[in-house]
């Protein structure tokens, strides 16, 4: 498998195939998101489309980085999204750099959003799909987010068919700047378990694929089932 990997000012154009990677912590929430019951995310391009998109949709909540916000129900934390039911609900989601780096690679024909606790489905999918030239967009710091990098090798690894072990990467993730930024109380809108849940690798058996759908750009879990 060729593979790059990108900063979000380096998408000029659409790849072939794009894992669009933040751990800390949009792709984890949506992750959590879809574990707790919602039917899809859509990936808002502002906070004021965000707030449109759910305006005369009571099935619909919204999601923002930072503290809350009137018109918003949820921050970007997956401490505090794990325990809500969001049972067949939409959840509209705007991040810092998440959803704008899913929203750069649109027009690419497969789009995956990962973050370590899907990576090992996001690899498995990838393999399904016989990609065989992958962009991996770091959303993180202009593509320099090391917790964003370390999963994107990590998941690149898985895919290759190297059997890459969790473990160092994660350290990695561990000692990042985002991660030292959530423990210190830095950033708002932040449970004291959300650093731990964004470094739990492969929980989920799911991958989460975006694609277009009536010019919004809808994330969906894909169930990707585990070698018996």
């Amino acid at each position: 498998m060729d593979t790059r990997f990108v900063g979000i000012p380096e998408v000029t154009e659409a790849p072939d195939v794009a894992v669009v990677v933040d751990v800390m912590r949009a792709f984890t929430v949506a992750a959590w998101a879809f574990a707790r019951g919602a039917e899809k995310i859509v990936l808002a391009g502002s906070l004021e489309e965000a707030l449109d998109l759910k305006s005369g949709h009571p099935d619909r909540v919204a999601l923002k980085d930072g503290p809350p916000m009137p018109g918003f129900d949820l921050v970007n934390s997956p401490g505090l999204l794990r325990s809500a039911d969001l049972a067949g609900r939409t959840v509209v989601q705007k991040t810092t750099a998440g959803t704008v780096g899913a929203l750069a690679v649109r027009d690419a024909p497969l789009v995956l959003c990962a973050g370590f606790v899907v990576a090992d489905a996001t690899a498995r999918l990838l393999r399904e799909r016989g990609a065989e030239h992958v962009t991996f967009v770091v959303t993180g710091e202009d593509g320099r987010a090391d917790e964003d990098l370390a999963c994107a090798q990590y998941i690149a690894g898985r895919a290759d068919g190297e059997g890459a072990e969790a473990a160092g990467f994660l350290r990695r993730a561990a000692a990042s700047r985002a991660a030292a930024e959530l423990a210190q109380g830095v950033r708002q809108g932040v449970h004291p378990d959300d650093v731990a849940l964004c470094l739990e690798a492969d929980r989920f058996p799911f991958a989460m694929v975006a694609a277009q759908e009536d010019s919004l750009m809808v994330l969906r879990p894909r169930p990707v089932p585990r070698p018996v």
